[in-house]
């Protein structure tokens, strides 16, 4: 089996989120809204550290939040090592700060996760990690279940068959020297991603395979996605097998 270093980017400011809204939940940074007394960001660390191609992880934080998040990842007692490094100012930047802190062998693998998508499963973690050992890049994605139109100023100009596109979430799984050769290329040509596939695709090296993800597999960005959050958390508490 295929292992692969893990890097999750939590330095975000919660920017979608409204003053009023983060007084409510207690903390404008969503990767730290607390469910079920766990931040998210913890959740989304188990989740990893219990799928078996997993050999390491790299939290990519804010340099105020790295002392206490240190010392909450440190009383989880991990049985797979946890390191934190010091982010940038955008996801990019954290993304190759804890790329450059991995310093791994060329052929190795490094899966790239939104810290705030803390339902991913174990099974889909395999898949797209086996898949990318094979062709060198590989995400998890969904079939829009909407109608999808392309318009230029408020009018619409084509239907985009469906079948066509996909939703990329993450997990993004892709070879380190590969990856690594796409952060240089998009800093040299000042190019700014919204995804680590958006940088490997511009290299035109690899095809960037597929794999089907779930609906389930939210990123959580609102106050009101943690009521879905909620559900999906005891929906998992009550399948887990009890001791």
């Amino acid at each position: 089996m295929s292992q692969v270093s893990v890097i999750l980017p939590a330095a975000g400011l919660g920017t979608r989120m409204s003053k009023s809204q983060a007084e409510r939940m207690g903390t404008s940074r969503k990767q730290f809204m607390l469910l079920d007394g766990s931040p998210i960001l913890i959740h989304t660390i188990r989740k990893f550290v219990a799928a078996p191609p997993v050999a390491n992880l790299v939290v990519a934080l804010r340099a105020d939040d790295i002392d206490w998040a240190s010392k909450l990842i440190a009383a989880e007692r991990f049985p797979k090592p946890v390191r934190v490094v010091e982010g940038g100012e955008s996801r990019q930047q954290s993304v190759e700060n804890a790329l450059a802190a991995l310093a791994l062998e060329g052929d190795a693998l490094v899966a790239v996760h939104d810290a705030v998508r803390p339902f991913i499963d174990i099974e889909t973690i395999e898949k797209v990690v086996a898949l990318a050992a094979q062709t060198g890049a590989a995400i998890v994605g969904i079939v829009p279940v909407d109608t999808v139109k392309q318009v230029h100023l408020n009018k619409i100009r084509a239907t985009i068959p469906r079948e066509k596109l996909v939703m990329a979430q993450t997990p993004q799984v892709f070879r380190y020297d590969l990856l690594m050769e796409a952060f240089e290329q998009a800093r040299q040509d000042n190019f700014t991603g919204t995804d680590e596939s958006s940088l490997v695709e511009r290299l035109e090296k690899v095809d960037v395979s597929v794999v089907a993800g779930s609906d389930r597999n939210i990123k959580i960005t609102r106050p009101s996605d943690m009521d879905l959050a909620r559900l999906f958390h005891a929906e998992e508490l009550a399948q887990s097998p009890r001791e």
